[in-house]
């Protein structure tokens, strides 16, 4: 598939993973909700309930900001899979960063548009900034 389909197949996806690795290349990887903006994808510290607050791919990012996203599609009609990983670089927009801030409520904003769960119930976390550098896609077609 050519770029354009697999930058409109990865801001059509409901679900993807996020692939961090930390200092020491030991790869993470979680599913997560996101929004696409450009070049930037999104995703945010939600409401969900998690192990900590300070998670994983958050201290990842920080010590190591290259990251991956893939979203795919199954079928058992093999004829009809596809995949799309795009690889950037990662910020982390923390909610008390004053110079994060019009960025993070245009993220957050973004994500209660795509997700009917944020609205009224924005998160209030840290927001990923992904900017997307790279794409490969497949598909059998």
């Amino acid at each position: 598939m050519n770029e354009e389909e697999a930058r409109r197949l990865l801001a059509e996806a409901r679900v993807a993973r996020l692939a961090t690795a930390d200092r020491w290349g030991r790869p993470h990887v979680v599913p997560i909700c996101f929004a696409v903006d450009g070049d930037r994808l999104y995703t945010a510290v939600d409401h969900k309930p998690k192990r900590r607050p300070e998670l994983r791919r958050l201290d990842n990012l920080r010590a190591n900001p290259s990251a991956s996203v893939l979203v795919d599609h199954y079928e058992e009609d093999w004829g009809r899979l596809w995949w799309v990983r795009a690889d950037g670089t990662a910020a982390v927009l923390d909610p008390e960063d004053d110079q994060a801030g019009e960025e993070r409520r245009r993220a957050v904003a973004l994500l209660a548009e795509k997700y009917a769960q944020y609205v009224g119930r924005a998160p209030s976390g840290a927001v990923i900034a992904l900017t997307l550098r790279s794409w490969r896609s497949w598909a059998p077609r």
